[in-house]
């Protein structure tokens, strides 16, 4: 039995296809997690939008596949030409100069089977709760500071005795 082939496509991306090609390239082969690493590293434009498409394939083949959690080659990665917008820009003497505004269309194709050694896991970004004005006070007690308008009262007790020109120029905290 062949092991069952799951794909994305993203079409009309607004990248040249020569140089998606360039990234496109070096993920062949790969398993998803190493090339969603190296993906999350380069610092090309088609990279986001690369890496995004490896992870909706990877999803169309975990909701469509009934087994244990598989690991996922990259088997196929294409990237063909999309429609060309013709635009033209003013240049001396009335005259114009013709551009080309390329997209792409790129086609993932994944199969399971084993890779080498899994180099990179990724790991889910923790989100961090925003303190409350009651956590900051808290805080600011346990560390021994002062409240901010302690802090105000302070600040204006020094500069008030030192004259006009102290008072100008005293920096003020943020």
């Amino acid at each position: 039995m062949a092991t069952p082939i799951y794909t994305a496509k993203l079409r009309y991306l607004h990248i040249a296809p020569r140089k998606v090609r360039l990234i496109a390239n070096t993920l062949r082969g790969l398993s998803t997690q190493e090339a969603e690493a190296q993906l999350m590293t380069r610092p090309q434009r088609s990279a986001m939008p690369l890496r995004k498409l490896i992870k909706s394939a990877m999803a169309n083949a975990m909701a469509n596949n009934t087994g244990a959690k598989a690991t996922w080659i990259i088997q196929e990665i294409r990237v063909d030409q999309g429609p060309v917008l013709e635009r033209f820009l003013p240049r001396a003497q009335g005259r114009a100069t013709p551009l080309q505004k390329k997209m792409s269309h790129v086609t993932v194709m994944l199969r399971e089977g084993k890779t080498r050694l899994d180099r990179f896991v990724i790991a889910p970004r923790e989100i961090k709760k925003k303190p409350t004005a009651d956590e900051k006070k808290t805080a600011r007690a346990a560390r021994g500071q002062q409240s901010s308008t302690d802090e105000a009262a302070a600040l204006k007790a020094k500069t008030s005795d030192k004259g006009f020109l102290r008072k100008v120029f005293t920096r003020k905290s943020v």
